[in-house]
């Protein structure tokens, strides 16, 4: 490729034809952005693939609005804008389908990759080693003859100690074999999967914790379980066959034989060179200082110790966090596909700062606490985070900790999941939940993290060096890559730490003092309000309803001595709601056997509605009034029988009870006339109900109490849980729904309200 000039400066891309893949990835972005900023007159096209309903080429102007170039296009403004898209062509595929190329690509920028420690192997092996295969057999095909930069990462290097150097990796490892094993392992593992002594031990566990959601819950968690089983066992496997072989991950193994995709199929007979950044994070000045798109690799770690969620880590204080600015990476990357380069003899350059101005871990720690320090993060109750002291024990200490603690808190967890809720309950539930999400954090970083943390390895940057000397003095400033020049507490304190996402979100979030916050409800008259009754709307329950009844209908002497008969069968009872809310309702429901249903009309009208409305819960009936308030059909759903809740009708304009199944004498025979309308019996009632009444679940709310409500729950748009069971209430938390405590029902303060809702004559 001949040299051209534009404005006075020699440089081969001015002029030239670029091919980006991973345009839509951190480097990508990166790379694309100073092309079109510095480069006015370089022809580029990118290799982008559709996703979903969007188009590649919408991805693409999507991408440009994205703020890695706002001040590109604050400078150029719309025109220039334009202009520019004129000069980027947009290739539809990716690199499991490379499309037809074209013969006149000068330089070939290969970024993407999945950048992920943790995949499962024959993902990895796809994307990382098939897809450079994909892209340098399109590039042969295509008749052009590039000069291709393949962008890869330092700790190719694997598991080793000393100086890795600036050439081509030494290993035997056969990529062809590994990528046939790799591909076959999701077959073998899901065929695993399904073996009735794998699947049995999920379909069990499922049973015992969703049973009262429903059988389909329970398929559904036993379905979720043995996917997360098959990706796990991938993820094992590709973690344990990189170990075997000398290399710390999945990633850095994949990226290796990609390596030697590109030496093989391209370096052998055509222009190479090998780009290898270490741990890239925000930039240090351009296009703004502390840009960066996404959490990179010490970002969570950075926001975990920040949040106080790793009291302690594995690492070496005296370890190198080898860090490198995005724009440094951008800068060696261009000048190394504009640096001469000879066919036959690809050139290795590691953009790394170890050697010559080496980031050690115990350093950063001590900035990252100085800065948390001066600018702390609040919790969720709005309190000030103290951040951890790190003391750097060896691995086994803290992996021994570690242990001791998760083993605990399993313990508490099945503990505090056997109480009665209640406030107090609740409150042990989401302090044992936060400690099972900050340890499961912890394990994961501990796990994947390690190998970076306790590294022993420094890696050479002679040829980059060198090529950094090549940018003429008056373009360094600007796309220069020295990493001497970096001031690693500035560019730490000042530039990285303040822009890692959701850092911000932290730092000025309040607490709040009780519940879910309480927003206006929008004006509609197409959604509902569903809400279930014991627990939620009432705080009465069956039983409740039948001791009123009898005491009502018999006096106390003979009501006592029914209700020793109900005492005497309260673990039957229990085991029913145990297993089944419907059961639980019918087994229950066969004391009513002999019952005249007008007779109890009459009894409840007279002399159980008191009961029932003084235990009607004050919230609750605010929540109904806002709700109508805002046009929205309130609904009463409850697997209780139509007799026993006439008391509230007024106060919704719909509700679905159960019905007793009634002899000829008009007397309840105990058995119900329709199954109970209890978890996914209500879920699908209330999809046909709003679908026959055109009503938008997507913007509909629903409240319930118990783990048995959520399949129902899930159907709407606005889930809210009501002084929730243990389950309920750490679903809820995993799924964020709003949590509420209802729990006043004294006169004086609900009653106007509960007037004004049953003087309405609404049905």
């Amino acid at each position: 490729m001949t040299p051209r000039t534009v404005t006075g400066v020699s440089d081969p891309l001015n002029n030239a034809h670029v091919l980006i893949t991973g345009a839509t990835g951190f480097v990508g972005q990166a790379v694309l952005e100073k092309l079109l900023s510095t480069y006015p007159t370089t022809r580029i096209s990118l290799l982008v693939r559709p996703r979903g309903a969007l188009t590649a080429q919408m991805r693409v102007d999507k991408l440009l609005r994205k703020p890695v170039f706002s001040a590109w296009r604050e400078r150029v403004g719309d025109d220039g804008v334009a202009t520019a898209a004129g000069r980027v062509t947009v290739l539809a595929g990716d690199l499991g389908d490379v499309p037809a190329l074209p013969g006149d690509i000068d330089v070939v920028i290969h970024s993407a990759s999945s950048v992920s420690f943790d995949m499962p192997i024959d993902d990895a092996f796809r994307d990382n080693v098939g897809g450079p295969v994909s892209l340098y057999t399109a590039l042969l095909e295509s008749g052009s003859d590039p000069h291709v930069v393949h962008v890869s990462t330092c700790y190719v290097a694997g598991l080793r100690k000393g100086v890795a150097e600036e050439r081509s990796l030494d290993h035997g490892v056969d990529r062809t074999e590994e990528m046939t094993r790799a591909l076959a392992a999701r077959a073998e593992v899901e065929a695993a999967s399904r073996r009735p002594e794998v699947l049995g031990k999920l379909l069990e566990k499922a049973r015992s914790v969703h049973r009262r959601a429903g059988a389909q819950a329970v398929a559904q968690a036993a379905e979720e379980a043995r996917e997360a089983w098959v990706t796990e066992r991938l993820q094992d496997a590709g973690r344990t066959r990189a170990q075997s072989l000398g290399w710390p991950d999945v990633y850095t193994f994949t990226k290796a034989l990609g390596e030697r995709v590109a030496e093989e199929l391209w370096g052998a007979e055509h222009r190479l060179s090998v780009v290898r950044p270490t741990i890239i994070e925000s930039s240090l000045s351009h296009p703004y200082p502390g840009w960066i798109d996404g959490f990179k690799v010490a970002d969570p770690l950075i926001a975990a110790y920040g949040r106080g969620m790793l009291p302690e880590f594995p690492a070496l204080a005296d370890t190198i966090l080898d860090v490198i600015p995005v724009d440094h990476v951008v800068n060696a990357i261009l000048a190394a596909a504009a640096a001469p380069s000879a066919v036959g003899e690809p050139r290795y350059y590691q953009v790394a700062s170890g050697i010559r101005n080496p980031l050690r871990f115990g350093r950063m720690v001590s900035m990252i606490r100085e800065y948390f320090s001066a600018h702390p993060l609040l919790d969720d109750e709005g309190s000030t985070v103290q951040v951890p002291n790190w003391t750097f024990p060896n691995g086994p200490a803290v992996e021994r900790s570690l242990r001791r603690r998760e083993l605990a808190v399993d313990l508490a967890d099945r503990a505090v999941g056997r109480l009665p809720a209640n406030d107090r309950t609740r409150g042990w539930i989401s302090a044992v939940f936060k400690a099972k999400r900050d340890l499961g954090t912890l394990r994961k970083f501990t796990d994947l993290y390690k190998p970076y943390t306790q590294t022993e390895v420094v890696f050479d940057d002679a040829n980059t060096r060198a090529l950094h000397e090549t940018v003429p003095p008056e373009r360094r400033e600007s796309h220069g890559f020295d990493v001497t020049a970096i001031d690693w507490d500035y560019y730490m304190m000042e530039v990285h730490v303040p822009k890692v996402p959701g850092l911000m979100r932290s730092r000025s979030r309040r607490g709040s003092s009780g519940g879910a916050t309480k927003r206006a409800l929008p004006q509609r008259t197409d959604v509902l309000a569903v809400f279930d009754l014991h627990g939620t709307v009432a705080a009465a329950s069956l039983i409740e309803h039948y001791v009123w009844v009898e005491l009502a209908a018999k006096g106390s002497g003979q009501a006592l001595r029914e209700l020793g008969g109900m005492v005497a069968n309260s673990g039957t009872y229990l085991q029913a709601e145990w297993r089944d809310r419907g059961d639980f309702i019918r087994s229950f429901m066969r004391r009513y056997e002999g019952v005249n249903e007008a007779a109890l009309r009459d009894i409840i009208a007279r002399k159980v509605t008191p009961s029932l409305r003084a235990r009607v819960l004050a919230e609750a009936t605010e929540r109904i009034a806002e709700h109508r308030a805002a046009g929205h059909r309130t609904v009463l759903v409850t697997g209780q029988i139509d007799v026993f809740v006439e008391p509230l009708s007024d106060m919704f304009d719909v509700i679905v009870a159960g019905e007793m199944e009634k002899d000829s004498d008009g007397r309840w025979t105990g058995h119900l006339a329709t199954s109970p309308l209890v978890d996914e019996a209500r879920a699908t009632w209330l999809t046909r109900y709003a679908r026959d009444s055109g009503v938008d679940l997507a913007g509909s709310y629903a409240y319930g109490d118990t783990y048995s409500d959520r399949p129902w729950l899930e159907v709407v748009g606005h889930p809210n849980v009501v002084n929730p069971d243990s389950s309920l209430y750490r679903y809820a938390k995993e799924k964020r729904w709003p949590v509420h405590s209802w729990t006043t029902t004294a006169e004086g303060r609900f009653s106007p309200v509960l007037r004004s809702l049953t003087g309405s004559g609404r049905r």
